[in-house]
C-alpha cells in the first residue's frame, strides 16, 4: 500500500487524552497496510495565547518575531505525538517544517509554500517510521523560520502529500466536513459529499473556516483530492477533488459568511490614472490582503475609494494609508469594523441567470442594506452591516433549500 498524510487540527489535539486518540488513529492507519505521515497543528488554542502574549508587548510586533513564537507551539504536539506513538509500540519520529525542507517565500505571518524536500521523509518512512511533521511553518533559503497564516498546517498536508505522491490527503477537524452553511448557525444545514476545487476555494475565500484557501489551490495545482473527515465522529465527510461528469452540480453549494472584515474609504482621492496603483502597491508590499474594492463615481475630479480587509490587517493597513494620504492629497479616510461579508457560492449559478437578483430581493425582504458587491462566475458576496450577517444567513439558506430535507441539485 501506498503513504497517506493525515492532518489533526489544535481542536483534535487539544488535550492529552484527545492526542492519545490521535496516536490510535495513526497506528491503526498504519497496521492497515500504509505509511504514514501526520501533521499536527498546535495544542487546541496555544495559537492564540501566544498571539495574545505578544499583544502584551506591542501590538504590532515586528512578523520576524512573531513567526518565531508562533512556530513553537507545533514543536509541542509534534513532541507529544511521537511520544504517545511510541507508547503503542510503534515507532515515530517528529519534525519541524524547518527540519524536512518546506521552503517558503520571506513573506512573515502568511509565508507561501515554493518547494517540499521529501528525501528525509522517505526516508524515515523507508525505515518503517511513522512520521510526525510540525503544520504550519516552513523556512526561507536565508533559514529564518516562516508561518503559513491560519489554518496553514491544511497547507502543509496537502504540499506533503503532493510531494510524496500520496494515495490520500485527509483532513481530520472539529466538523465532520463542509457543510451548506456554518452549521453554528444553521443547525439543519447539509454535508456536502463531494465539492469541486473552484467552488471550495471561493467557500474558503468567503469565510468558510474547514479549509485554509491556500490549501485548496495548492490541492488543486497539483492534484491532490482533499477529503475532510471528524476527528471525532465516523463518517463519509466530504472530498475536493477536480469537477468530473460523475458529481452532482449544485445550483448553489453552500453560503458563507465572514465577520472577521473591516473596511477602509479613503475620501477626496484625485481622479486620474495611476492613483490606484498607489494605494494598493504600498498595501501589497506590506503584506496586507484586499478583498473588495469601489471606486465611487467622480465629482469634480476626486473620488472616495474603499476597500475591505481582514480586521488582523487593519491596523497595519491604517499605518499604510497615512503615509499615502498626504502624497496622494485626499483629503482623508475612515474605517469601518462594523461589517461582515455574506456569500453564496455553487457551480449551478453559470447556467443559471438571475440567482444574483434573487439574492438581492431576500436581503431586501429582510432590511438587509448592501454595501459592496462582488462576483465571479460561481460566486456572489455582499458586504452588509455585521449585525445582519445571522439573518441574512438563515434566510439565503432558506431561500436556496439547502437543509437536509430540501437540497435541490442538478445532474451533470
Amino acid at each position: 500500500m501506498g503513504i497517506i498524510v493525515q492532518k489533526f487540527g489544535g481542536s483534535s489535539v487539544a488535550d492529552i487524552g484527545k492526542i492519545k486518540n490521535v496516536a490510535k488513529r495513526v497506528v491503526a492507519t498504519k497496521l492497515a497496510g500504509h505509511s504514514v505521515v501526520v501533521v499536527v497543528s498546535a495544542l487546541g488554542d496555544a495559537t492564540d495565547k501566544l498571539v495574545e502574549l505578544a499583544r502584551q508587548i506591542s501590538l504590532t510586533p515586528p512578523e520576524r518575531e512573531m513567526d518565531m513564537l508562533l512556530a513553537t507551539g507545533e514543536q509541542v504536539s509534534i513532541a507529544l505525538l511521537a511520544m504517545a506513538i511510541h507508547e503503542l509500540g510503534h515507532e515515530a519520529i517528529s519534525f519541524t517544517g524547518y527540519q524536512v525542507g518546506i521552503l517558503t517565500n520571506n513573506s512573515h505571518t502568511k509565508a507561501r509554500i515554493l518547494g517540499v524536500k521529501s528525501e528525509r521523509i522517505m526516508g524515515e518512512l523507508n525505515r518503517g517510521y511513522i512520521v510526525v511533521v510540525a503544520g504550519f511553518q516552513g523556512v526561507t533559503i536565508d533559514n529564518d523560520i516562516t508561518t503559513l497564516g491560519r489554518g496553514g498546517s491544511d497547507t502543509t498536508a496537502v504540499a506533503l502529500a503532493a510531494a510524496l505522491n500520496a494515495d490520500k490527503c485527509e483532513i481530520y477537524t472539529d466538523v465532520e466536513g463542509v457543510f451548506t452553511a456554518d452549521p453554528r448557525i444553521i443547525p439543519e444545514a447539509s454535508l456536502v459529499p463531494e465539492i469541486t476545487y473552484e467552488e471550495m476555494l471561493e467557500m474558503a475565500a468567503t469565510g468558510a473556516k474547514v479549509l485554509q484557501l491556500r490549501s485548496v489551490e495548492y490541492g488543486r495545482n497539483q492534484g491532490v483530492v482533499i477529503h475532510v473527515k471528524s476527528s471525532f465522529k465516523d463518517g463519509t465527510g466530504t472530498v475536493v477533488k477536480e469537477e468530473d461528469e460523475g458529481m452532482e452540480r449544485p445550483i448553489i453549494s453552500g453560503v458563507t459568511h465572514d465577520s472577521n472584515e473591516g473596511k477602509i474609504t479613503i475620501f477626496g482621492v484625485p481622479d486620474r490614472p495611476g492613483i490606484a496603483a498607489k494605494i494598493f502597491r504600498p498595501l501589497a508590499a506590506a503584506n496586507i490582503n484586499v478583498d473588495m474594492i469601489v471606486q465611487n463615481v467622480s465629482t469634480e475630479g476626486l473620488t472616495d475609494i474603499s476597500f475591505t480587509l481582514s480586521l488582523d490587517d487593519l491596523a497595519r493597513a491604517e499605518s499604510v494609508i497615512k503615509d499615502i494620504i498626504a502624497g496622494l492629497g485626499a483629503k482623508g479616510y475612515n474605517t469601518d469594523t462594523n461589517i461582515a461579508k455574506v456569500s453564496i457560492i455553487g457551480a449551478g449559478m453559470k447556467s443559471h441567470p438571475g440567482v444574483a437578483a434573487e439574492m438581492f430581493d431576500v436581503l431586501a425582504r429582510n432590511g438587509i442594506n448592501i454595501q459592496m458587491i462582488s462576483t465571479s462566475p460561481i460566486k456572489i458576496a455582499c458586504v452588509i452591516e455585521a449585525g445582519q450577517v445571522k439573518t441574512a444567513v438563515r434566510e439565503l439558506h432558506e431561500h436556496f433549500q439547502l437543509s437536509e430535507e430540501a437540497i435541490t441539485r442538478e445532474t451533470i
